[in-house]
């Protein structure tokens, strides 16, 4: 059965909720004991983990191994409950993440941070207004300023629904913006010296965005249909 069948049964879409709430009840409803049993063990693995990192890093690094390990997991193990058990193995995720590969849902769950990052990013400006974003070691004030803090939601909310799309054209705006973030990182790092945020963010920005080009045969050139972006 497809993935994108509309008369896939109700239930799929039950277990993968119910995964959402819970990793492994999804599979547990759905009578594959031990493979909730592996979910619920990996998933703790994960939490035990984060909250190591946290003890040793402080609450920012807990909350960045989350988001690179911890949520990717969460995103995977409910969309492998969603599968019909047809298209699962009955252990192991093989089967699963090649379906992730394969249909570039990996690049989705990319744009879907991207959504929620310009999210973050508004919500920090609206609740924080004197707040000033470092352009090149200046702190731009005035229309500047405002103009510097609004472009980050707005091209992370346009780059989120590029890579949504797998749109070529979210490509080339992400390629952009790495470029920039990287030069900008870099010249305040060599204008306020060594920082733990600055340096975190630059191994990660050249670590994800090297993963992006790798990943980059997913987005389509294919013009979208009348009406679609």
């Amino acid at each position: 059965m497809a993935a994108d069948d509309p008369t896939i049964d109700r239930s799929q879409s039950l277990a993968a909720a119910l995964s959402l709430l819970a990793p492994g009840l999804g599979q547990a409803i759905k009578r594959q004991a031990g493979r909730s049993l592996l979910v619920i063990a990996v998933t703790g693995i994960l939490l035990i983990g984060t909250w190591g990192v946290g003890k040793l890093g402080g609450t920012g690094a807990a909350v960045l191994c989350f988001m690179l390990l911890g949520l990717p997991w969460w995103a995977f193990q409910s969309y492998d409950a969603w599968l019909p058990p047809a298209s699962t193995d009955r252990w192991g995720f093989k089967e699963t993440w090649r379906r992730v590969w394969t249909e570039a849902h990996d690049i989705r769950y990319l744009g879907l941070l991207f959504l929620l990052t310009a999210a973050t990013d508004f919500y920090i400006i609206v609740v924080n207004p004197s707040y000033a974003l470092t352009v090149f070691c200046a702190k731009p004030a005035g229309l500047w300023g405002l103009l510097a803090k609004a472009q980050s939601p707005t091209l992370h909310i346009l780059i989120g629904y590029g890579f949504l799309r797998l749109r070529r054209w979210g490509l080339l705006l992400y390629v952009i913006y790495a470029a920039f973030g990287f030069l900008n990182a870099s010249a305040n790092f060599a204008c306020f010296g060594y920082g733990r945020v600055r340096t975190v963010f630059l191994l990660t920005l050249a670590a994800f965005t090297a993963y992006v080009l790798w990943r980059a045969p997913c987005f389509s050139s294919r013009s979208p249909a009348p009406g679609k972006l």
